[in-house]
């Protein structure tokens, strides 16, 4: 009885989105309020009365945990909404279908390349802008919807790695570490989704195999790869780079000509200086640590601003400012209104997260968790993983549900559950109402349409939630006991 109220919040914000429909916004903020109630009422019976210093705690970390968050979806969302005023997504799209290949080759590149490229250095579904229109212009559209769905849910990195850095801090894990990791839990909904999207193309034969093979193994080395060198933030990036390099040989290849290409779009620069930007000034820090200078601590978190991709994100929004690229003024009145409502969601999320795990609310599941190998605890924190990150829409707001209980495991298993729970929950956001939503405004579908796509959306997050499971206990067994 008692573990039920411990978990009552998680059970109202599930019982809110899931049952009655309701925002997230207001979920979280419910979710919020009755740890604080519970905190300070006598019902409690784990902490007891809240302790000034526990309540400092909490305030802290939740305050360095949003600043690191905030610091990257602002000028990400600045960055967002002048490319889509310069028309940029549309010209990649004319780009794409210029290039002339072969439908097996099209799945591949948008896919497993330029959708993840895209959702990897922006975020907030930006690469749907570009897909779903190219998507639609070159496959029958039940088809196309549901590939614009699992190409986004492809990229559980996006905002520049966000969601893992700030998962890294919440279960007190090297956001390096979890990132590489995530990789290997992820590889599974890589090669699942791109197969799915050949099926549904109508590609089926072994050529259209053999290709999905070689570039999703490459994007799996990729993304391995560059979270061990560089860590998560560049890691999307690279990966989803690392396709669309290889498409694009291969088309020069097919050609026989690099004068028949087609050159990148002119309109398409702003995305190469952001690409630029994050791996010139994450080299400097690797070279010079001057990240090291400035460091915001909290009570068991701490931010460096200097390392943070948002550094990037500025950078090249003042570029596109100086440049002519919109009024200064009139972007912050945009950006105030479409950053207000996932700010507070997060802001909330994280304050119930850093509230439950200061009080005490997640001590009672230590026990029941810690007592399980990594095998068996692997599939219920995907499933937990998933059912947080589909619900709340947001891979950081699905870390902040239950990271902070991950970091009271012990630390043998705590790397690998945290990169389960990392995955799921990317995965899963992706695949979310909120996101299929938004494919559903940009296709302007029907009635019909938008209740089979949701169906979808849910399928593929319990399909995410099953492969990063299998692909975790195949890792926990690798290690041994």
């Amino acid at each position: 009885m008692a573990t039920l109220l411990h978990l009552s919040p998680v059970l109202l914000v599930i019982s809110m989105l899931m049952l009655l429909r309701r925002p997230p916004l207001q979920a979280a903020l419910a979710g919020a309020a009755l740890v604080a109630l519970l905190w300070l009422s006598k019902a409690w019976t784990v902490a007891g009365a809240a302790p000034a210093s526990a309540a400092l705690a909490a305030a802290q970390d939740t305050a360095v945990l949003f600043l690191s968050t905030g610091f990257v979806i602002v000028p990400g969302l600045g960055f967002v909404i002048l490319i889509e005023r310069m028309g940029v997504n549309q010209a990649l799209s004319q780009w794409v279908r210029a290039l002339g290949l072969k439908p097996a080759d099209q799945v591949v590149f948008i896919v497993l390349g330029l959708a993840p490229l895209l959702e990897a250095m922006t975020g907030f579904g930006v690469s749907l802008i570009a897909t779903v229109p190219l998507l639609l212009s070159l496959f029958e559209r039940r088809a196309a919807l549901r590939m614009a769905l699992a190409g986004m849910a492809i990229m559980p990195w996006g905002t520049l790695g966000l969601a893992t850095v700030i998962g890294a801090s919440l279960a007190h894990v090297d956001a390096a570490d979890l990132a590489r990791v995530s990789s290997l839990t992820s590889a599974p909904v890589f090669l699942v989704l791109g197969a799915l999207s050949l099926h549904l193309a109508g590609e089926r034969g072994a050529r259209a195999w053999l290709l999905l093979g070689s570039f999703g193994l490459l994007f799996v080395a990729a993304l391995h790869g560059i979270s061990r060198a560089l860590g998560p933030e560049v890691a999307g990036v690279g990966a989803g780079f690392s396709v669309v390099l290889g498409m694009l040989l291969r088309a020069l290849l097919i050609r026989g000509s690099a004068r028949a290409a087609p050159g990148w779009p002119r309109l398409g620069w702003p995305y190469l200086a952001l690409a630029a930007a994050i791996v010139l000034l994450k080299l400097l820090a690797l070279a010079t640590q001057w990240d090291q200078h400035w460091i915001v601590q909290g009570a068991q978190v701490a931010w460096k601003p200097l390392a943070s991709p948002g550094l990037a994100l500025m950078l090249v929004l003042g570029l596109l400012l100086t440049r002519g690229a919109g009024n200064g003024i009139a972007l912050a009145g945009t950006l105030t209104a479409r950053a207000r409502r996932p700010l507070l969601t997060i802001f909330f999320f994280l304050a119930m997260s850093q509230m439950m795990a200061k009080a005490g609310f997640l001590d009672g599941l230590i026990p029941l968790l810690a007592a399980m190998a990594p095998s068996a605890l692997a599939p219920i924190m995907a499933a937990l993983g998933a059912l947080a990150g589909y619900m709340t829409g947001s891979n950081v707001g699905g870390n902040a549900l239950f990271m902070p209980a991950i970091a009271l495991l012990p630390e043998p298993s705590r790397l690998l559950l945290a990169a389960v729970h990392n995955s799921a929950a990317g995965h899963a956001a992706l695949g979310s109402l909120s996101i299929v939503m938004l494919v559903l405004g940009l296709a302007r579908t029907n009635a019909q349409e938008e209740g089979e796509l949701v169906r979808f959306g849910f399928a593929l997050a319990c399909l995410h939630a099953a492969a990063v499971a299998l692909a975790a206990m195949a890792l926990a067994s690798a290690e041994g006991p």
